[in-house]
């Protein structure tokens, strides 16, 4: 019996990861430990709900206002002692976040092996998107394996020196967890005229500035065109803020409070299209033939750029307001697997049962 510890703290991690550690739970040689980091609090508690994961370790890190440094440390030194308990023979750790980071540097110094899932994305400016292009590329440089989502993501691996045979293309999991929420559903979001845009902001290198240009490019859209907006804001206060203060009190722009996984994704199925600066989001609405905005200068996710389905461009109020109109006279894309099929999670404890 080997013990695998699956490590994470935030919302998006939880999404990807639920379902991997749902399909661990089902290998009879695997014994499963999992551990939160409380990266996020309140939203990652809703995703563990939806796919029934209770953690064995709750690390309760954030605290308000808190730094990338403070975090860091903090987190280093609460899996610390985590690690002398659970002893285990693999930590898996996902994408880009400072938990996944911490995590794995804590792994790093005990000599435990790591496992990446979501490996080998990369913009290659290394504070474009920040800090996570640093923690993936961090990640990498430790990780003992590699569990890449697309061929474009092994590559770039490869020429960084990374062995080919500790790396493993297998789709990414967050088209498992989309699948398993649609299936779920309980909400229609739909409309007569389909006119419905999702926005999502949450980058921390886009509040201020860039933020309020993408809200003003909003406000004038829905002054000239018969459209909506739903807008799930971030608990982060300082988006709250600029959110209510650009944003609020026009009927066509609804801003609500984080939507639970299932609506979220619902929302998605049924939306025009959407905006946003998010990078799972991404890949949500390629597997769903959504086109997606993205208030980005780079994205790590160019596999949707190239079929078509995603859009780059600058916070720019002008630029914004350009494409978003763009978007609403071009025709929907169709849904693509380019990220994935649905059984990364199967394919991934396929791997750590032969390692």
């Amino acid at each position: 019996m080997k013990k695998v510890m699956a490590v994470f703290g935030t919302r998006p991690e939880a999404i990807k990861m639920c379902p991997l550690i749902n399909e661990l739970k089902t290998r009879s040689g695997i014994e499963l430990v999992v551990c939160v980091t409380g990266q996020h609090r309140k939203i990652l508690d809703d995703v563990l709900k939806i796919f029934g994961v209770v953690p064995d370790y709750d690390l309760d890190s954030m605290k308000d206002n808190q730094s990338l440094s403070s975090l860091t440390s903090t987190i280093l030194e609460r899996i610390d002692k985590v690690l002398d308990i659970v002893l285990p023979d693999l930590v898996l750790v996902h994408g880009d976040t400072t938990s996944a980071y911490s995590a794995a540097l804590a792994c790093f110094y005990k000599q435990i092996p790591v496992g990446h899932v979501e490996a080998g994305l990369r913009t290659y400016n290394i504070t474009s998107p920040f800090p996570e292009e640093f923690n993936r590329r961090g990640i990498s440089i430790i990780a003992a394996y590699h569990f890449a989502p697309t061929e474009c993501n092994r590559d770039f691996l490869i020429k960084e020196g990374i062995r080919g045979d500790k790396i493993f293309v297998t789709g990414n999991t967050v088209v498992d967890a989309l699948k398993y929420s649609l299936s779920k559903r309980k909400k229609d979001f739909a409309t007569e005229d389909g006119k419905t845009v999702l926005l999502t902001m949450h980058r921390r290198e886009n509040i201020g500035e860039p933020m309020i240009s993408v809200f003003k490019a909003i406000r004038r859209i829905v002054n000239e065109r018969k459209i909506k907006f739903i807008y799930p804001v971030h608990p982060n206060p300082a988006i709250k803020k600029l959110a209510f203060d650009y944003l609020n009190g026009d009927e066509n722009i609804i801003l609500t409070e984080p939507l639970n996984l299932t609506d979220f994704h619902s929302l998605l199925a049924d939306c025009s299209f959407v905006v946003t600066d998010s990078g799972g989001v991404q890949e949500e609405a390629t597997a769903l033939g959504k086109r997606a905005l993205v208030i980005r200068d780079h994205t790590e996710r160019t596999e949707g750029i190239d079929i078509g389905s995603i859009s780059l461009t600058s916070c720019k109020e002008e630029t914004v307001y350009h494409n978003i109109k763009l978007f609403l006279d071009e025709t929907p894309c169709k849904a693509s697997s380019v990220y994935g099929e649905g059984n990364a999670s199967i394919k991934i404890a396929d791997i750590i049962e032969k390692i």
